[in-house]
Protein backbone atom coordinates (compact mmCIF):
# COMPACT_ATOMS: atom_id res chain seq x y z
CA UNK A 1 0.00 0.00 0.00
CA UNK A 2 1.07 3.63 -1.02
CA UNK A 3 -0.69 5.11 2.48
CA UNK A 4 0.05 3.38 5.72
CA UNK A 5 -3.29 1.57 7.48
CA UNK A 6 -5.58 3.58 9.55
CA UNK A 7 -7.46 1.75 11.80
CA UNK A 8 -9.91 3.40 14.43
CA UNK A 9 -12.45 2.10 17.45
CA UNK A 10 -15.81 4.38 17.78
CA UNK A 11 -17.67 3.75 20.96
CA UNK A 12 -15.22 0.89 22.32
CA UNK A 13 -11.54 0.61 23.48
CA UNK A 14 -8.60 0.02 21.29
CA UNK A 15 -8.23 -3.55 21.06
CA UNK A 16 -4.68 -4.90 19.98
CA UNK A 17 -6.71 -8.60 19.09
CA UNK A 18 -8.91 -7.26 17.00
CA UNK A 19 -6.17 -4.56 15.14
CA UNK A 20 -4.33 -7.79 14.78
CA UNK A 21 -7.22 -9.43 13.11
CA UNK A 22 -7.96 -6.18 11.04
CA UNK A 23 -3.73 -6.31 9.74
CA UNK A 24 -4.32 -9.92 8.92
CA UNK A 25 -7.00 -9.64 6.61
CA UNK A 26 -5.90 -6.46 4.82
CA UNK A 27 -2.64 -8.76 4.44
CA UNK A 28 -5.16 -11.39 2.64
CA UNK A 29 -6.64 -8.55 0.62
CA UNK A 30 -2.85 -7.29 -0.36
CA UNK A 31 -1.85 -10.74 -1.27
CA UNK A 32 -5.12 -11.32 -3.78
CA UNK A 33 -4.83 -7.57 -5.35
CA UNK A 34 -1.32 -5.78 -4.92
CA UNK A 35 -2.36 -2.02 -5.79
CA UNK A 36 -4.39 -0.79 -2.87
CA UNK A 37 -3.26 2.34 -2.35
CA UNK A 38 -4.79 3.15 1.44
CA UNK A 39 -7.17 0.85 3.20
CA UNK A 40 -9.39 2.60 6.59
CA UNK A 41 -10.99 0.27 8.84
CA UNK A 42 -13.50 1.35 11.99
CA UNK A 43 -14.61 -1.08 14.22
CA UNK A 44 -17.84 0.78 15.61
CA UNK A 45 -20.55 -0.05 18.30
CA UNK A 46 -23.87 1.25 16.34
CA UNK A 47 -26.36 0.54 19.09
CA UNK A 48 -25.34 -0.14 22.95
CA UNK A 49 -28.36 -2.72 24.07
CA UNK A 50 -28.64 -2.62 27.78
CA UNK A 51 -30.80 -6.01 27.94
CA UNK A 52 -28.64 -7.76 25.38
CA UNK A 53 -25.00 -7.95 23.94
CA UNK A 54 -23.33 -5.07 21.43
CA UNK A 55 -23.38 -5.53 17.91
CA UNK A 56 -19.66 -5.03 16.20
CA UNK A 57 -20.10 -2.75 12.76
CA UNK A 58 -17.06 -2.81 10.39
CA UNK A 59 -16.76 0.02 7.78
CA UNK A 60 -13.93 -0.57 5.06
CA UNK A 61 -12.82 1.97 2.70
CA UNK A 62 -10.30 0.60 -0.06
CA UNK A 63 -8.73 3.28 -2.58
CA UNK A 64 -7.85 1.87 -5.60
CA UNK A 65 -5.76 2.48 -8.77
CA UNK A 66 -7.99 4.86 -11.56
CA UNK A 67 -10.38 6.55 -8.30
CA UNK A 68 -11.96 3.01 -7.77
CA UNK A 69 -13.27 2.60 -4.12
CA UNK A 70 -14.12 -0.29 -2.15
CA UNK A 71 -16.57 0.68 0.18
CA UNK A 72 -18.36 -1.90 2.82
CA UNK A 73 -20.14 -0.77 6.19
CA UNK A 74 -21.47 -3.66 7.59
CA UNK A 75 -24.77 -3.25 9.84
CA UNK A 76 -25.05 -6.01 12.30
CA UNK A 77 -29.16 -5.38 12.66
CA UNK A 78 -29.80 -8.88 11.10
CA UNK A 79 -26.70 -10.41 12.54
CA UNK A 80 -26.97 -11.79 16.34
CA UNK A 81 -23.06 -13.73 15.46
CA UNK A 82 -21.91 -9.57 14.93
CA UNK A 83 -21.93 -9.79 19.17
CA UNK A 84 -17.97 -10.92 18.19
CA UNK A 85 -15.63 -8.61 16.84
CA UNK A 86 -13.89 -11.26 15.03
CA UNK A 87 -17.24 -11.98 13.01
CA UNK A 88 -17.95 -9.06 12.07
CA UNK A 89 -14.48 -7.92 10.70
CA UNK A 90 -14.36 -11.80 9.08
CA UNK A 91 -18.06 -10.83 6.95
CA UNK A 92 -17.03 -7.16 6.52
CA UNK A 93 -13.58 -8.16 4.36
CA UNK A 94 -15.31 -11.54 2.95
CA UNK A 95 -17.71 -8.84 1.20
CA UNK A 96 -14.80 -6.07 0.75
CA UNK A 97 -12.89 -9.01 -1.14
CA UNK A 98 -15.77 -9.78 -3.32
CA UNK A 99 -16.27 -6.53 -4.56
CA UNK A 100 -12.20 -6.21 -4.89
CA UNK A 101 -13.01 -9.51 -7.16
CA UNK A 102 -15.53 -8.17 -8.40
CA UNK A 103 -13.48 -5.07 -10.30
CA UNK A 104 -10.47 -6.98 -10.96
CA UNK A 105 -12.22 -9.04 -13.21
CA UNK A 106 -13.66 -6.20 -14.87
CA UNK A 107 -10.38 -4.72 -15.43
CA UNK A 108 -8.98 -8.08 -16.79
CA UNK A 109 -11.86 -8.48 -19.28
CA UNK A 110 -13.54 -11.35 -17.67
CA UNK A 111 -16.66 -9.88 -16.55
CA UNK A 112 -18.90 -7.69 -18.81
CA UNK A 113 -20.12 -4.37 -17.60
CA UNK A 114 -24.04 -3.99 -17.66
CA UNK A 115 -23.38 -1.45 -20.76
CA UNK A 116 -21.49 -4.17 -22.55
CA UNK A 117 -24.44 -6.62 -22.11
CA UNK A 118 -26.97 -4.07 -23.32
CA UNK A 119 -24.54 -3.57 -26.52
CA UNK A 120 -24.76 -7.61 -27.15
CA UNK A 121 -28.50 -7.42 -27.13
CA UNK A 122 -29.24 -4.07 -29.31
CA UNK A 123 -26.54 -5.31 -32.11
Amino acid sequence: MQVPLEISFEGLEHSEFVEKRIREEVSKLEQFFDKIISCRVTVYLPHKHKTKGNLYAVRIYLSLPGGKMVKVDRNPDQHQAHEQPYVAIRDSFRAARRQLQDLVGIWAGKVKTHQEQVNETQG
